[in-house]
């Protein structure tokens, strides 16, 4: 098999969360074990810094390995979904794994995991970590998949956890309350390891102090000893300005309100990495910080792609998520809103819809994804919202009406779902080589 036909195996002959959603989710940690006997337990050979959390584990994964990479370490990082490509979900020093491996690795061992019958992350989950010590990383990222207690990447032994929110997602999965999520989220703290917890609230807090003393891991609540005065940070024209206590001025690339929340959480590992014996500098910490998604390859994150009209999409997918999405558009310039949105059919749609301003003018679509919300299901409800707009079969067909509806003046956003993005992403690039 080619690296396209290895692809289509993969989405096709082992269950996908991507794509099919619940019915892809395995609960245990069985399949992970056995394919981890089988590799030796590669994760062993490097070491790990775990990211958890509801919301921002991308971000917070993609710059702590953008200054990771920045201080002279070989850095593997672990990430989910992929946007474009595949590969994007495993990268070394910035660049995707290569073909081969990922052609090779099935065509060595599908004569073993065939009969595990594992689902598509409990494989990738295994690729990756064999792909990083076949490489000989220095550490990796490793972000959680879903939940923490049973996910796959939980095998790890990190010398960091960190979990960074805690908000109302898989709830069908993880519980029907905070402090249940919390739970299964703090599945991750690890005996005498430190452990950071980027924002919480009184139902999550105690959890946390509960976990964490039962396993003697030292607990820092990042919110408690801020290092970026949020009300003296500066937004600019693609990212911030973050008036920190330790760096002064300090740039960020990446936009949107939540960085500010992602971003103190991260200053406060890189401190705590440094008291762990990490060698990381000033000016690996502002390389990091500033060239993130050129040095990673982080995507759809307050990604600006078109200047006039202005044209932003955003992986944001539930309440939380777009809570601090409409915020950030609230503080735009503009004549016009046009929201181009789409959703899968397991989140809060209804939580979302409320959430939406009124006076935009919406393109209603979907995914091309098993787990796509119909969009007629969609306009119907958003209707109930007085969320008014017309209905497109594809985020292309979606984004071509704003675009051509749009002044110079306005202002068209894409998300609801980092599907939606991703065939946003995936049209735009082919859009921009032909």
């Amino acid at each position: 098999m080619n690296y396209e036909e290895t692809l289509e195996y993969l989405y096709t002959s082992v269950p996908m969360f991507q794509k099919q959603g619940g019915s892809a989710y395995k609960e245990g940690l069985s399949n992970t074990k056995a394919l981890d006997k089988y590799f030796n337990h590669p994760h062993t050979n490097y070491h790990t810094i775990h990211v958890g959390g509801t919301n921002g584990k991308g971000s917070t994964s993609h710059t702590l390995a953008a200054i990771l990479q920045a201080s002279g370490y070989k850095v593997g990082l672990y990430t989910s979904p992929h946007l474009i490509d595949f590969r994007e979900r495993m990268r070394i020093n910035g660049e995707p794994i290569s073909k081969e491996f990922v052609t090779e690795f099935v065509h060595t061992y599908r004569t073993f995991f065939e009969p595990l019958a594992p689902s598509f992350f409990e494989l990738t989950t295994a690729m990756a970590f064999l792909y990083f010590a076949s490489n000989k990383v220095d550490i990796a990222i490793v972000e959680v998949g879903l939940g923490g207690r049973l996910d796959c990447t939980n095998l790890i032994q990190p010398d960091l956890s960190i979990i960074t929110n805690i908000s109302n997602d898989h709830n069908q999965f993880l519980g029907d309350s905070l402090a249940k999520i919390a739970y299964e989220k703090a599945g991750i703290i690890k005996e005498n390891t430190p452990v950071i917890i980027g924002e919480y609230d009184e139902e999550t807090r105690p959890v946390f102090e509960q976990v964490s003393s039962d396993r003697k891991a030292p607990l820092i609540f990042a919110s408690d000893h801020l290092s970026i005065d949020k009300d003296k940070s500066i937004r600019t024209e693609t990212g911030w300005t973050y008036s920190t206590s330790n760096y002064g001025a300090l740039e960020g690339e990446l936009g949107g309100l939540c960085q500010l929340y992602n971003s103190n959480t991260i200053l406060t590992a890189t401190e705590q990495l440094v008291k762990l014996g990490y060698n990381i500098s000033e000016n690996s910490i502002r390389k990091g910080f500033a060239d993130v998604a050129s040095s990673t390859g982080l995507m759809g994150r307050w990604q600006k792609l078109h200047q006039l009209p202005a044209l932003v999409c955003d992986t944001g997918h539930n309440v939380a998520g777009i809570k601090s999405i409409v915020e950030q558009i609230k503080l735009q310039d503009y004549d016009t809103l046009h929201i181009v949105i789409g959703m899968v059919d397991d989140k809060d749609v209804n939580g979302v819809l409320e959430l939406l301003p009124t006076d935009a003018s919406y393109y209603f679509t979907k995914a091309n994804i098993q787990r796509a919300l119909k969009v007629e299901q969609l306009e119907h409800l958003a209707l109930k919202h007085n969320l008014k707009g017309h209905s497109y079969p594809t985020v292309e067909e979606a984004t071509k009406a704003a675009l051509r509806n749009a002044k110079p003046g306005d202002f068209i956003f894409v998300g609801g779902s980092s599907f939606i993005v991703a065939d946003l992403l995936v049209w735009w690039k082919t859009k921009q080589l032909s």
